[in-house]
């Protein structure tokens, strides 16, 4: 397999024929479908498809916060099959990075606190330049010993993001990172992820259903019933949204693309 300079994969993640079905017989459900992806480092996907296309069966696959049903699933090279749920747990805690719609900062812990704890939990002892470097990557320098309830909702996401970065992980997956966000927020919270990306190698992968979001990507994959149906290089807003259109997205939503474009660029 080759490998970057570092010694990482230069693959990121990779899924192959990977399907997860729910219940039994009458009930079952299947929520992916042959699913083959590839996700090189130091890039950043955006994944789009309507809802119930398996945006988040996929999100949970893929971050190994789910197993399969069937196929395979690799991070930085590391088949998460081959692992036990104790080392499949220290991957997921060394190694992956997550951002989520609703930060899901701990209320009793300052910034500082919040953006170390993944060193901690890992038994890691926190270098506070290291720490320091993310919080002034983030712009957070003023706010470290600020509580959660004290900070903005666009605050808070930055203590999220960087929280996902300061152990330095092969990849950080966001689910609807600025679901919660007004626009102007939202766009400094994906300026934020992009230079990620850009600066330091970060790779990303992001579930989102706003195709302004999804233009900061360096491409856009489209799911459609647990299954790849396509994808976008360098995509626009507008583009995304028509691509979207196709699928079927906003079929109960007839204003939805008009809203989700306005006013976005990368």
């Amino acid at each position: 397999m080759h490998r970057r300079e570092d010694g990482r994969s230069a693959t990121a993640v990779r899924l192959e024929a990977v399907e997860k079905t729910y219940g039994r017989g009458d009930n079952e459900v299947t929520a992916l479908r042959e699913l083959s992806m590839t996700f090189d480092a130091g890039t950043f996907t955006a994944v789009m498809g309507p809802s119930g296309s398996g945006k988040s069966t996929f999100l949970h696959c893929a971050a190994g916060l789910d197993r399969p049903t069937a196929g395979s699933v690799t991070i930085g090279g590391t088949d998460l099959a081959r692992l036990d749920e104790v080392r499949l747990t220290k991957l997921r805690r060394d190694r992956v990075g997550f951002v989520f719609q609703a930060y899901n900062l701990l209320p009793a812990l300052t910034v500082l606190q919040n953006i170390a704890l993944p060193l901690k939990l890992a038994g890691r002892r926190p270098n506070r330049n290291q720490i320091m470097a993310v919080v002034d990557r983030v712009g957070l320098t003023e706010r470290i010993d600020h509580l959660p309830d004290q900070l903005s909702g666009g605050q808070q996401q930055r203590v999220a993001i960087a929280r996902a970065l300061v152990t330095r992980p092969d990849v950080v997956f966001a689910d609807e990172p600025t679901g919660a966000l007004d626009t102007r927020t939202a766009a400094a919270v994906l300026a934020l992820l992009r230079e990620s990306v850009n600066t330091v190698g970060q790779t990303l992968v992001m579930v989102t259903h706003d195709p302004v979001a999804a233009s900061y990507a360096d491409r856009v994959v489209f799911l459609a019933d647990g299954r790849f149906v396509g994808e976008l290089q360098r995509p626009t807003a507008e583009a995304v949204a028509a691509r979207m259109t196709r699928l079927g997205a906003w079929d109960d939503e007839p204003h939805g693309p008009a809203t989700a474009v306005a006013g976005g660029t990368r």
